[in-house]
């Protein structure tokens, strides 16, 4: 099963928790064992799993990226949004979940956020359930 979606970003970077969409889709699919895989088909956007617990990870993960790639550094690329291209590179376009009691084998603090480094922007974001 392959389903589409929707991500609607405030920010110009920012990490938003889409684990509840992730998990509704599983439920959907009616799998109960299996692998969940999360793409995100934009070069400025991408996908990570980390804590969910305390908001301020998700913040220090969006200030840091800023600090090691910063905006108007002086990059080659003419768009201007050269820093987002990068800060996707190092985060990654895509994550796999193992599926388990129709649920995603997360540890207990784990979510799965989309990382938006050029928005605000609406977005999609591909799941696909096998």
């Amino acid at each position: 099963m392959l389903k589409e979606i929707t991500v609607k970003t405030k920010k110009r970077n920012e990490l938003l928790d889409i684990t509840g969409e992730i998990m509704a889709l599983i439920r959907e699919s009616g799998k109960e064992e299996g692998t969940c895989h999360v793409f995100v088909p934009h070069t400025t956007a991408a996908v990570t799993i980390n804590e969910k617990a305390d908001p301020d990870v998700a913040r220090d993960i969006s200030e840091t990226l800023e600090k090691l790639v910063p905006a108007g550094y002086g990059y080659r690329h003419a768009e201007g949004n050269s820093d987002s291209h990068l800060k996707s590179t190092l985060v990654g376009a895509s994550e796999f979940l193992i599926i388990r009691g129709g649920r995603p084998l997360l540890g207990t603090w784990q979510a799965v956020f989309f990382c938006e480094f050029d928005g605000p922007r609406t977005r999609r974001c591909y799941i696909r359930i096998e």
